[in-house]
């Protein structure tokens, strides 16, 4: 898997913005992902990031990614 950062200014200020380009095949663990970002641009995709700050970018069409996110909404809800 492969991203890449663009940088960009809005209000004078560098902000750096993660774009997948490349996707991971490999199933993650669950348990392991803090968040989700959904990508259209330049490809459709889901970029998970970790309790480590790793991204990982992974299809949405996978089944275990459309569990992944919900588990991910759960946690962030009960909070």
């Amino acid at each position: 898997f492969i991203y890449f950062s663009l940088l960009g200014s809005a209000s004078s200020e560098a902000m750096r913005k993660f774009k997948c380009v490349n996707l991971s095949t490999s199933r993650l663990n669950i348990q392991n992902l803090v968040k989700y970002e959904r990508q259209q641009i330049p490809i459709n995709a889901i970029m998970f990031i970790t309790a480590r700050g790793i991204r990982i970018c992974v299809s949405p069409d996978q089944k275990w990614v459309q569990t992944a996110i919900k588990t991910i909404d759960e946690k962030r809800a009960a909070k």
